[in-house]
């Protein structure tokens, strides 16, 4: 797949659909909105309710330096930060996350973290019955409701005056005589736009293949598990061998890990309190992957009008990508940050 042009220009991105009302196509829509433009949002649910609700959605910019996405990555926290000012409710917390391993050697911290020992790892996390002799300390890093932050972010969207057709799938993305995206089809009927961007997932294959691009997305497993549990048991995000932990309510956690029962018996055995913990329910959803791990975000020249905006991790990289696509779209502003991204890169 090759690319003719970095971003689109202004007079012909103005009038967007975007398709995918998860977090990163909300984000898109209210950045974009919010940026002037006339935005149209459309998905086949309500909003955040796919692969999004069954994010573990750690923000986290810390240790990263490496990669295609690590200037995105780095500015995710700020980003989050800007968008809680400018939408009241978002359902941000942050609590900062320790990280450890099973070696007695600490590795060397990354950009935003600090080791402690185990004395100051107990005073994060007191519940813990045998602290670890060290972990690593983000002090920046937070966690959101991803499904909440997909709503606000449609009601913020609205309140700039888009148009959120939830409970509308596309069928279709229509090209005309000379092969420009003109709109999308819907069972409801055809809504016309001078950019596309495809924000879907991984129904972003599909939507893309009929006109002729191949989009290198492919649905990689991830499973989330809901525990009940008693208040307070843990306080900030906790990562370590055996799952990712946090507590999203006074009686709920959620973990990131491989088998149910094994990341039951780690959180009974690590923390103090929890042996009455217990499973209520095992998802398994099919986040977008791209082929080689980093986002796939710009213009497709086989398709003028086609914009792609797929991504891992899209939770984290939502308030940065928003921002960023809607300023390419609205603004025709290239910013190298995306430069890694482009649909380009993986050749005709």
């Amino acid at each position: 797949m090759t690319t003719s042009r970095d971003a689109p220009g202004s007079p012909a991105g103005t009038d967007l659909v975007v398709v995918g009302a998860g977090i990163a196509g909300a984000s898109i829509a209210y950045h974009a909105a919010r940026a002037g433009a006339a935005v149209t949002l459309l998905d086949a649910g309500p909003a955040g309710g796919g692969v999004t609700a069954d994010s573990f959605a750690w923000i986290g910019s810390s240790g990263v330096s490496t990669g295609a996405a690590a200037g995105l990555r780095v500015a995710s926290t700020d980003e989050y930060h800007r968008l809680e000012a400018e939408l009241p409710g978002l359902p941000v917390t942050w609590s900062g996350s320790l990280r450890w391993g099973a070696g007695e050697h600490a590795p060397e911290p990354g950009p935003g973290q600090e080791i402690l020992d185990g004395a100051a790892v107990a005073r994060r996390e007191p519940n813990l019955r045998r602290p670890p002799l060290w972990a690593l300390w983000a002090p920046g890093d937070g966690a959101v409701d991803p499904a909440g932050a997909a709503e606000r972010l449609v009601a913020g969207a609205r309140e700039h005056g888009a148009r959120a057709h939830l409970g509308s799938p596309v069928t279709a993305v229509r090209q005309d005589g000379a092969g420009r995206v003109v709109g999308v089809e819907t069972a409801a009927g055809f809504h016309p736009a001078t950019t596309v961007v495809l924000a879907a997932g991984t129904a972003t294959a599909a939507l893309a293949a009929p006109l002729g691009v191949r989009v290198a997305v492919e649905a990689s497993p991830a499973t989330l598990f809901r525990f009940r549990a008693p208040a307070g048991l843990v306080r900030g995000v906790v990562s370590t061998q055996d799952f990712d932990l946090r507590q999203v309510s006074a009686d709920r956690l959620i973990a990131a890990a491989d088998s149910p029962e094994r990341a039951l018996a780690a959180v009974r055995s690590t923390f103090r309190g929890a042996d009455g913990v217990e499973l209520l329910s095992a998802r398994v959803a099919g986040r977008p992957m791209p082929a080689d791990g980093d986002p796939i975000i710009g213009p497709v020249a086989e398709a003028p009008g086609l914009y792609l905006a797929v991504m891992h991790p899209a939770v984290t990289l939502a308030a940065v990508v928003g921002r960023l696509v809607a300023r390419e779209l609205v603004d025709g502003a290239v910013d190298p940050a995306l430069a890694g991204c482009r649909p380009g890169r993986f050749g005709a």
